[in-house]
């Protein structure tokens, strides 16, 4: 009876070995990354202006009633409570709609091709234009309404909210918690829509080239898809806390072979 156990529980035992052991090349990033290896590009990847998205610019100048035209501000009326007592103005910054033609209308200037810019691109061309009224106007442009999905294998899917603009594919993948183990590293999706055209790219999270890929730096509205590995997909059809049972199971053998030894 005790070798009839013995055997029960050895079979039990590799098996949960077999079901819970993973090669650690299949979850390790950035496995090829060796010291001192220079792969990323020193050109700085900044996100262009897309249809839909909220700019805040805004114009400054060592004289601010002259950039005071340039800035969209809206402004409320004082009120009167019957009480008596009056409230102050308060000023707001507003944010620019770009429409789907990829244009804003900016004050003064009119209506503007902001889609396809940088930042950087379009506060150059606005300070060239504001310097015609302004002396030495400085522009600061920040894209509101930043944002990535991140969809399957990961801890936390959803849609995050970014206030810069130079987030890593790692940076969003750890906004969400990081992958799961069932993720696969090997076959992440990024799709981007730049307003005019849909593009996509499958990325292997285990390889340093990931470093050079145009998609390493997420853009606004871009979606991630981790997609689940094959033992995520059979298991789909059983019980995930097969290999908890397992473990269970061994050790009420082991239990009932001291026992009945």
């Amino acid at each position: 009876m005790r070798g009839f156990f013995t055997k029960i529980f050895i079979l039990l035992f590799l098996g949960t070995i077999g079901v819970s052991c993973v090669s650690s090349k299949k979850i390790v990033y950035f496995q090829d990354l060796t010291q001192g290896q220079m792969l990323l590009d020193t050109i700085q990847k900044s996100s262009k202006i897309q249809p839909d998205d909220l700019l805040s610019i805004v114009v400054s100048a060592y004289d601010l009633n002259a950039v005071r035209p340039f800035n969209l501000i809206s402004e409320t009326r004082p009120s009167v409570e019957s009480s008596g007592i009056t409230y102050n103005n308060s000023n707001q910054q507003q944010s620019y709609l770009t429409a789907q033609d990829g244009t804003i209308d900016f004050p003064v200037l009119g209506r503007i091709q902001v889609a396809g810019l940088t930042r950087t691109e379009l506060s150059e061309m606005l300070s060239k234009s504001i310097s015609e009224y302004v002396k030495d106007p400085i522009v600061t442009i920040r894209i509101v309404n930043f944002k990535v999905s991140l969809l399957g294998e990961v801890n936390r899917p959803g849609t995050y909210n970014f206030e810069g603009e130079r987030l890593t594919l790692p940076a969003a993948l750890g906004l969400a918690g990081d992958l799961t183990l069932y993720g696969r590293r090997d076959n992440v999706l990024v799709v981007r829509d730049d307003g005019k055209t849909k593009n996509y790219k499958y990325l292997d999270l285990r390889s340093a080239e990931i470093l050079n890929s145009d998609y390493y730096y997420l853009q606004q509205n871009d979606v991630v898809y981790v997609e689940p590995n094959k033992a995520q997909v059979q298991s789909s059809s059983f019980n995930r806390n097969t290999a908890i049972y397992v473990s269970v199971a061994s050790l009420l053998l082991s239990a009932m072979a001291i026992i009945f030894r």
